[in-house]
């Protein structure tokens, strides 16, 4: 499969229907959008991660760039304290249209709708690029994962994930590759419909499902995880996720 060296133009949704584009940001200033974007989680405290990963990530508003019409969130590796007391070996970057603190008001939330990014994905061992919905209840499931590359395998994750009996966090999940992802961008997209989930990757329908549907608001996350499934290599630095675009359309 070709892969575009430069961001794909923006279209329309390729789901079928009556659309109207309720967010969007092309990334064409000289800095985030704080109207739109926080750089943490709703847990932000000086900085945050994501603990129930175990992640080796402390995230910091420093490790997000906006410049030449593309968001850029980094990977570095540099010993970082967080305010949780724990050193983490790297601090990245990452976006959410959530709270700037647990009591704040998230920016924006989602309920239904069809999801869109142009992103240039860092390949590497150890790194965990992920663009995903999660609850503005600040817990999950459920969870949408519209796009995930974990390890290096050149393929992308499209998951749902749901409660089961006792909360137990239950998901179905599809790959779909290889894709040449650090050599240029590609669009992934979800269409979330009240009664079904459709995942597409350059405008192709790729995986559906129709059952254990969410209902409830989410905040939509862009973030450069490190450490999951396993550590980088010590060869490795840094890393860059690059966003040309985000898009949102409701019927």
């Amino acid at each position: 499969m070709s892969t575009p060296a430069t961001p794909p133009a923006t279209s329309g949704p390729a789901a079928p229907g009556s659309w109207r584009l309720v967010f969007h940001d092309d990334f064409d200033g000289a800095s985030l959008d704080p109207a739109r974007w926080t750089t943490c989680y709703d847990w932000n405290l000086g900085g945050c991660t994501n603990a129930g990963n175990h992640e080796s990530e402390w995230y910091l508003p420093g490790q997000v760039a906006v410049g030449g019409g593309v968001l850029s969130l980094t990977a570095t590796r540099r010993a970082t304290i967080g305010s949780d007391g724990d050193s983490y070996a790297w601090r990245s970057g990452m976006v959410s249209t959530g709270r700037d603190s647990w009591a704040g008001t998230p920016r924006h939330t989602f309920e239904q709708g069809y999801f869109a990014a142009s992103i240039r994905v860092p390949s590497g061992q150890g790194l965990f690029p992920a663009f995903w919905l999660m609850p503005d209840t600040r817990s999950t499931p459920p969870e949408i994962d519209i796009a995930e590359f974990a390890g290096s395998a050149p393929q992308v994750q499209m998951t749902l994930h749901w409660a089961g009996p006792g909360g137990a966090d239950l998901h179905q999940q599809r790959r779909y590759g290889p894709l040449d992802l650090a050599a240029g961008y590609h669009v992934f997209a979800l269409d979330w419909e009240s009664t079904s989930l459709t995942w597409y990757v350059d405008g192709v329908s790729r995986y559906r499902l129709t059952d254990h549907i969410p209902d409830v608001p989410m905040e939509m996350l862009l973030n450069l995880a490190v450490g999951y499934p396993t550590e980088p290599p010590p060869s490795l630095g840094s890393a860059v996720m690059q966003v040309a675009w985000v898009r949102v359309w409701q019927h």
